[in-house]
């Protein structure tokens, strides 16, 4: 049996791992890398093996970085089925296509660029004619439930409480008369978060892969969450400007939405519109009404009443480019959540171009930034942002709740994997994290008497 690490080592993007025994060789996740541009595209348009020898996908969830390159996979010869739950099915069903639309209007405006330097055209990744051949290879399967995955290969999900859908897998492994276990965390999720239940073990196996986003953070508690949404907006209202939240299309925007809906439940918030101005966002909401098994009680407790956290009068969700360019100028306050969530793509660029420059506005940023993007430069507070080609003085606030992040902080990782049998957790590789947050988290690990956790490096091969 062999491991291969391909993507998401030493950073937090791309996630793809190769799994080998019996002659097969499956991949856990296939997302796209995110980073520097042209890095980026060549990373995502290559992949380092051949993809009609992979047996089969086993797909964590429906984020860009764990299923974006999953059409560009089929494209380039894969015809193996794509195993993972029905409501990841369904988010990607929505995001790939989403991806694939995106990536033809970028490479549009691109290629009339080249033409007028007399350069040849380029090609998106992938086509929604890809997306749609990707999405006939998806074969769901609920929690709980074994499922053959190869020869000798059997796969169950348990419900990782990061998305709707998101799950962490054991995997099975039998060859040559001996048997190891292999644990996948994907993107492990945190407890008490809105809408979804909590994460559940995937029970004691012999060698972990883990994600380690935040192995060197600790989150803030999520009681104080909606507490510190309602400042930002209400001082950024006093002052009479907007605030703008690049948002995850799949899943932190329906939590942002659900804390509004209490807050105006609560009667707290003040008279102010809300957007949510992103297609995909708008398709992934209905997609969320679609899966309640997803649910934790207290949302199933909304719905029971008959009250829907997604749909409720303050709202308004956009979804035409004339609608989207009107909010810019619009004069009054109001809260625009828009994608993407790195700000790297999509039409909240638009709305950062019009307000960073404008002390009375706010930049709430709600989730992890990745090396090199926009979203870590504002974060980072640089005096000037490049926005289209052009730079930008950043004089809005910019405001950080950690807490709402779904990725497991520093101690929901010690608590998840420590409860793991130690004896038998023989090697944990950490991915899916910058170089620093996984030392951390490894440094922590090795204090609980787990023996053996390496960092791998992408292209990092290992043998059982």
């Amino acid at each position: 049996m062999e491991i291969r690490f391909l993507g998401a080592a030493r950073t937090v993007t791309g996630s793809m791992h190769a799994v080998s025994a019996n002659g097969r060789t499956i991949l856990l996740d296939c997302g796209l890398f995110q980073g520097k541009r042209q890095e980026s595209f060549e990373r995502n348009k290559t992949f380092p093996f051949e993809p009609a020898s992979i047996h089969a996908v086993v797909l964590s969830h429906a984020h860009t970085d764990h299923a974006g390159n999953l059409p560009n996979l089929v494209r380039s010869g894969f015809r193996g089925p794509i195993y993972s739950t029905p409501a990841t099915r369904d988010l990607c069903n929505v995001m790939l296509y989403d991806s694939a639309y995106i990536q033809e209007r970028d490479v549009d405006y691109v290629n009339r660029k080249r033409q007028k330097s007399h350069l040849p055209p380029v090609e998106p990744l992938y086509s929604p004619a890809d997306v749609g051949l990707a999405m006939s290879r998806f074969v769901s399967v609920g929690y709980g439930r074994e499922f053959d995955v190869a020869d000798g290969m059997r796969g169950t999900f348990s419900d990782a409480g990061h998305i709707l859908g998101s799950a962490v897998l054991s995997l099975t492994i039998d060859e040559k008369g001996i048997r190891k276990k292999i644990g996948f965390t994907g993107d492990l999720g945190r407890k008490n978060t809105p809408i979804l239940r909590d994460p559940v073990s995937m029970g004691d196996v012999d060698i972990l892969i883990s994600e380690s986003t935040y192995g060197g953070r600790v989150h803030g508690p999520m009681s104080g969450t909606k507490a510190a949404l309602l400042s930002v907006i209400r001082r950024t209202v006093d002052r009479g400007g907007k605030v703008v939240v690049p948002s995850f299309s799949l899943g932190r925007t329906q939590e942002l939405v659900y804390m509004l809906f209490q807050l105006i439940d609560e009667k707290a918030l003040p008279e102010v519109p809300v957007y949510v101005d992103s297609p995909l966002a708008v398709d992934a909401t209905h997609v969320f009404r679609m899966h309640p098994e997803c649910f934790d009680a207290e949302m199933l407790s909304y719905l029971h009443h008959n009250e829907d956290p997604f749909g409720f009068g303050k709202i308004t969700y956009v979804r035409s480019v004339d609608e989207s360019k009107r909010l810019n100028s619009k004069p009054d306050p109001c809260v625009i959540i828009s994608a993407s969530g790195m700000c790297e793509a999509g039409r909240v660029l638009h709305h950062l171009a019009n307000t960073v420059g404008n002390e009375k506005n706010a930049v709430l940023i709600v989730g992890f930034q990745a090396e090199h993007t926009l979203g870590r430069r504002i974060v980072e507070r640089d005096k000037e942002v490049r926005i289209f080609g052009e730079m930008y003085p950043l004089k809005a606030e910019v405001a950080v709740i950690n807490a709402l992040s779904a990725h497991a902080g520093q101690d929901e990782l010690l608590d998840y994997i420590g409860a793991l049998d130690a004896d038998r957790l023989k090697n944990i590789f950490l991915v899916h994290g910058e170089l620093a947050q996984a030392e951390a988290l490894a440094a922590k690990l090795k204090d609980l008497r787990f023996r053996s956790v390496t960092i791998p490096s992408r292209g990092d091969r290992v043998g059982f």
